[in-house]
């Protein structure tokens, strides 16, 4: 899966609004309807029907049901080995569930990524040390699809 192709897919979300739960280039999506859209330009059909879930992520409960997903259907890799096109996974507080997705669009010194974010909407945002620091998993599109 070509880092490049991913990236162009991401960026094609940017100014589409932030809307929780929703998966629409243009209308609305989160940080995970960015990452199901992008899967369904660059991939095909989603693997699996995405249910409700609340802004929070089961944080009450400590449920890792965002990373679980990810490890079903992406191939982890080292936290430090960034590429473009490769999905990051974020937690917002220390102790807290990771929530967050982003897509890296540079790597680098220059390194930026793709995320929808509340009250901004599809953003690149420079890869900074606050970001860096909140950074639990780096994932890449799995292989061998069309």
């Amino acid at each position: 899966m070509s880092g490049a192709r991913i990236v162009a897919a991401a960026r094609s979300w940017i100014g589409t609004p932030y809307l929780h739960q929703a998966s629409v280039k243009g209308a609305g999506c989160d940080c995970l309807g960015l990452l199901r859209g992008v899967w369904r330009e660059v991939i095909g059909a989603e693997p699996e029907v995405v249910p409700p879930y609340s802004r929070d992520w089961s944080e009450p409960q400590g449920d890792e049901a965002l990373l679980r997903a990810a490890l079903r259907h992406l191939r982890a890799k080292p936290v430090h080995a960034e590429a473009p096109g490769d999905v990051l996974l974020f937690r917002m507080r220390e102790g807290a569930v990771a929530k967050h997705l982003g897509l890296q669009a540079k790597a680098g010194e220059v390194a930026c990524f793709i995320h929808a974010y509340s009250g901004h909407g599809v953003i690149e945002s420079a890869l900074s040390a606050p970001w860096r620091r909140r950074l639990v998993a780096r994932f890449a599109f799995p292989t061998g699809r069309t």
